[in-house]
């Protein structure tokens, strides 16, 4: 191997770990915005069926809401 083609492997692992690590960072960005979202958006809900549904889903994983 010269060492034009390792460069070459060096650049496009650096890439594809640049690549991944954007993926990553954007999947826990959207899964971050749903959960706040779903937290809060849909706990003070108007319908008491869906507040109380969040609400249901608060206390089964022991998060104290009141």
């Amino acid at each position: 191997m010269t060492l034009t083609n390792t460069a070459t492997v060096s650049q496009s692992h650096s890439l594809a770990h640049n690549k991944a690590r954007t993926s990553a960072i954007l999947a826990a960005t959207i899964a971050l915005t749903f959960g706040v979202f779903m937290f809060y958006g849909v706990g003070f809900a108007q319908p008491n069926e869906i507040h109380n549904a969040a609400h249901d889903m608060r206390h089964s994983n022991a998060f104290p809401c009141h």
